[in-house]
């Protein structure tokens, strides 16, 4: 039998559901709801002084979360498909094969410039800009700081800059 939180959870599941749809969150409010069961199962919270707003809280917290990471893989998608310059967003358009032939040079003179920066700089670059991958966590699979992790990125950004300098007054 359910106690504590999770009692009241039960108890007021089908007004957390409402709250979350009205919300926004559609479909996914069922997911969201078992998110939510599993957290409380699984941490040992104590006594909590206002239960229900604290379970409004986490509904609404949770909805955020999903919503941060939907928008954020969205952007990661968009960012690669344009950085890609466009040429695998969709391979059904009708680029003209002399625009192809210009985005392929261009995409290789960027790789050119990001691999004389040195390895590590370009696998800065390649995990932080098209993977998606945080910089922290970056810093902590190489073995070194943040600081280094933010001055690679800034030595890539720099050097994309000038290739895109070089290549508009071309």
């Amino acid at each position: 039998m359910a106690t504590g939180l999770s009692a009241i959870f039960m108890t007021h599941r089908a007004a957390l559901l409402r709250f979350l749809r009205a919300r926004g969150a559609g479909d996914d409010a069922e997911d969201l709801l078992q998110d939510m069961w599993m957290k409380l199962e699984a941490k040992d919270l104590g006594p909590v002084a206002d239960p229900l707003p604290y379970l409004y809280r986490m509904a609404n917290n949770l909805m955020l979360d999903r919503y941060r990471s939907s928008t954020r893989r969205e952007r990661r998608e968009q960012d690669w498909a344009g950085g890609a310059g466009g040429v695998m967003a969709d391979p059904t358009d009708d680029v003209p094969v002399d625009d192809r032939l210009i985005l392929t040079q261009q995409l290789g003179e960027a790789r050119s410039v990001l691999r004389a920066l040195g390895p590590r700089v370009e696998l800065v670059f390649r995990r932080f800009r098209i993977e998606g991958v945080g910089q922290k966590v970056i810093a902590d699979e190489l073995g070194v700081s943040l600081t280094t992790v933010e001055k690679d990125l800034q030595k890539a950004y720099r050097a994309m800059i000038a290739l895109k300098q070089k290549m508009d007054t071309e």
